[in-house]
């Protein structure tokens, strides 16, 4: 899966798609459920708020300012009361998938056999803890950008690997932060860089995808008219949003995890020797790490 060494900004990157690549109906079919179970709940939701959009899109220039507020309040009290839910039940999906994934990344590293009904009993008792991991570190996040940008990418970055290390070494959830920690430590811009290098390829990939779908709902209609007003949402235009939502989803979520996933494998090998735990565990013999020092 990975070379057992070293690894550069390509092989985390070649890691992550080559893991896709040989489990193909397991990671990208379980990715799809997770994208569908997210994408429905958000279509509900966005249901729920039309009558306020178009409200608002059917608001003239002769509306008050009075009648702007109100419908402008209305629209903001919708949002906030659909969208609870919906990113309650988005943290647990994408909990499931990302430690479903750290499984299987985990095993296949190895070239062990994983399937998954394997990966499933593996990766089922570390659920609960895990979903505590990534609320502590999105909230952290969150607050640190409530206060300036920089700060918060230091809680992003320090605990990005906390969810790898609490499934794979099965420690606590402060064990987990601890060790994140102490991975990334001195290669922090390392770090960083492989992390939002990843990003940015998942927003492309997310943009090509969903682009198109968008465009043909007619939520961009009007975009170079000065004079044109807000369009009308219809069901069909948000339905054909969420079906353009839930293919770049199963591709972006599963890649971005696995991504996680080889980063933090790459650092134990760096800082830990663990490439040459994981030869002996495969019964190979590792192979001299590579020239660059990126």
């Amino acid at each position: 899966m990975i070379a057992l060494r070293p690894l550069n900004v390509g092989d985390i990157l070649d890691g992550a798609i080559t893991a896709i690549r040989r489990y193909p109906l397991l990671i990208l079919g379980v990715a799809a459920v997770v994208a569908v179970i997210s994408a429905g709940l958000n279509l509900v939701a966005s249901l729920w708020l039309v009558p306020d959009f178009n409200r608002v899109a059917q608001l003239g220039p002769a509306a008050t300012q009075q009648q702007q507020l109100d419908a402008a309040y209305s629209v903001l009290g919708s949002t906030l009361s659909a969208l609870l839910p919906v990113l309650v039940i988005s943290m647990l999906t994408q909990t499931f998938l990302t430690g479903f994934l750290t499984v299987v990344m985990g095993k296949a590293v190895l070239g062990r056999p994983v399937d998954f009904g394997s990966a499933m009993r593996e990766a089922a008792p570390r659920l609960l803890p895990l979903l505590a991991v990534t609320i502590l570190y999105t909230l952290a996040t969150i607050v640190a950008a409530a206060f300036c940008l920089l700060p918060a990418v230091l809680p992003y970055v320090f605990w990005s690997l906390a969810g790898p290390a609490l499934v794979l070494e099965r420690g606590t959830i402060g064990q987990a932060f601890t060790r994140s920690r102490q991975l990334v430590s001195g290669m922090f811009w390392r770090v960083f860089g492989v992390l939002l290098l990843a990003g940015v390829i998942s927003w492309l990939i997310s943009a090509i995808i969903s682009v198109p779908f968008s465009l043909g709902s007619g939520a961009f209609s009007g975009i170079f008219d000065p004079q044109a007003t807000l369009p009308k949402v219809t069901t069909g235009g948000l339905v054909l949003q969420s079906v353009g939502k839930v293919i770049a989803e199963t591709i972006v979520m599963p890649f971005t995890a696995l991504v996680t996933v080889t980063l933090y494998i790459d650092q134990r090998m760096r800082r830990e020797g663990m490439d040459i735990e994981l030869a002996r565990a495969a019964g190979i013999q590792p192979p001299q790490p590579p020239q660059q020092a990126w």
